[in-house]
C-alpha cells in the first residue's frame, strides 16, 4: 500500500493491533526452533506439571512441554491456514474470473455449484470432506478447509469482474485486439486484487478456526503432533481437574491469531475502500 491507502491503514488503530498480532504469531512460527526450550515431541520427566522455572507453561499428561508445543503449533497452524487459503485462491480465482467474464450457462453452472457448497455450514462440510478422505494428517485438514473456502473466492472474484468488465479500459484492451485470457489476467485481475486480498486475510482466520475444529474432532494430525487443535483436544480431557495451564495457551493463541487476522482484514478493507470506514 502506498500514499493514501497506507495513511488510512496506519491511522486505523485496530488494524495496527491486528497487524501486530499477526506479525507476532508469524515471528513465533518462524522462530519456533529458537524459542522452544525442548523438543515438542519429546517426553520430559514431569507429567502434568504446573508452570515453573523449567517448564514455563507446564507439561501435559504425556510429559510434553506446553510452551515448546505452543510455539511449534504456531508453525503448524499458520502453515495449514496459509496453504488452505492458497488452495482456495488457485481454484477459486480462475473459476470466478471465468464465471464473471463469460456469463451464460457457464456462469450459471459455476454459481449453482457455489450455492450448493454454501448451503452447508463450513465446519460441517469440512468434517464431511475430512471424513471421506479418512487420513488423519495436516494434508487432509488443508484440503478439507481449502475446498470449503473455494466458493467464497469464486463469488467474490465474480462480483469484482462484473463491476469492471464493462469499463472503458477493458473495452480499450479489447479494441486493441487483446484476447480474453490477456484481458482477464493483464487488465481485469489486477483491478480485482483489493477484494481478493481482503477476503484472503479474513479467510485465514476462518481457516485457523476450521483447522482447529477438525483437529479437535480427531480428523487432524496425530495426538503427538504440536498443533493447536490437537493441544486443545488433549487439554479438554483434563478441564475438570482445573489444569488450566494445558488448556489456556492453545485457546488464547487461536483466539488472538484469529482476532489479528480479522482486524487486519477489516483495516485492509477500509484502506482500499474508505467509504466502508465507520
Amino acid at each position: 500500500m502506498k500514499g493514501r491507502r497506507w495513511r488510512t491503514f496506519r491511522r486505523n488503530k485496530t488494524a495496527m493491533v491486528g497487524a501486530g498480532l499477526v506479525l507476532a504469531m508469524v515471528v513465533m512460527a518462524l522462530g519456533a526452533d529458537w524459542f522452544a526450550r525442548f523438543d515438542p515431541e519429546t517426553r520430559q520427566d514431569a507429567f502434568r506439571s504446573p508452570p515453573n522455572a523449567t517448564y514455563w507453561l507446564g507439561t501435559d499428561e504425556n510429559g510434553f512441554d506446553v510452551f515448546s508445543r505452543l510455539v511449534h503449533g504456531a508453525r503448524a497452524s499458520l502453515w495449514t491456514a496459509f496453504a488452505a487459503v492458497g488452495f482456495a485462491l488457485v481454484f477459486g480465482v480462475p473459476l470466478g474470473l471465468i464465471a464473471g467474464w463469460r456469463g451464460g450457462w457457464i456462469d450459471s453452472a459455476i454459481m449453482r455449484f457455489v450455492d450448493l457448497m454454501l448451503a452447508f455450514p463450513s465446519v460441517l462440510l469440512a468434517v464431511a470432506i475430512a471424513a471421506v478422505m479418512d487420513d488423519s494428517s495436516l494434508t487432509t485438514v488443508i484440503l478439507a478447509v481449502g475446498i470449503v473456502l473455494v466458493p467464497q473466492f469464486i463469488r467474490q472474484v465474480r462480483a469484482a469482474v462484473l463491476q469492471v468488465r464493462n469499463l472503458e479500459y477493458v473495452a480499450a484492451a479489447r479494441a486493441l485486439g487483446a484476447g480474453d485470457a490477456a484481458i482477464l489476467f493483464r487488465t481485469v485481475l489486477p483491478n480485482c486484487v483489493a477484494p481478493i486480498l481482503v477476503l484472503a486475510t479474513l479467510s485465514t482466520g476462518i481457516a485457523i478456526l476450521d483447522a482447529a475444529g477438525l483437529s479437535f474432532l480427531g480428523l487432524g494430525p496425530p495426538e503427538t503432533s504440536p498443533e493447536w487443535g490437537v493441544m486443545l483436544t488433549k487439554a479438554f480431557r483434563y478441564l475438570r481437574h482445573a489444569e488450566q495451564w494445558i488448556l489456556l495457551p492453545p485457546g488464547l493463541a487461536i483466539s488472538l491469531t484469529v482476532l489479528g487476522f480479522n482486524l487486519l482484514g477489516d483495516g485492509l478493507r477500509d484502506a482500499y475502500d474508505p467509504r466502508q470506514s465507520p
